[in-house]
């Protein structure tokens, strides 16, 4: 089954953080996505720009509003995704549980069911 990781943590810059805690940071990253690539359940991962260089849609009275920065007015914003393949949501609960973030204190890592598109138009959901 499928699962999408979203890392949610207090956005900072490479300033804020510090030359050792980012690179602290960025090694527990590599080496999570590591282990996860090691345990052959890795099927993507990426890092996001910051949420100032989001662009936001919304669809508004029949008309496309764009809205520079992003939808939600928060300090915690999505900071990357892993994609996974486990056997099941339990599965991917203990996977999620030893994401770097966890160990910030105000990060989450929400854990989402995904699904395949196939070539022929269908959904195929997780199973």
């Amino acid at each position: 089954m499928r699962y999408t990781l979203l890392l949610h943590y207090p956005e900072m810059t490479a300033e804020d953080l510090g030359p050792e805690a980012l690179a602290e940071g960025q090694q527990a990253f590599t080496s999570y996505a590591a282990t996860l690539q090691s345990a052959g359940v890795l099927l993507g991962a990426e890092v996001l720009q910051p949420s100032s260089s989001t662009t936001t849609l919304r669809g508004v009275d029949g008309s496309v509003q764009v809205q520079d920065g992003p939808f939600a007015d928060t300090k915690d914003q999505l900071g990357g995704t892993f994609v996974i393949d486990v056997p099941d949501l339990d599965a991917a609960i203990e996977w999620a549980k030893r994401a770097p973030s966890m160990d910030y204190g105000a990060g989450a890592v929400e854990v989402r069911p995904g699904a395949v598109y196939t070539v022929d138009g269908v959904w195929t959901p997780n199973a």
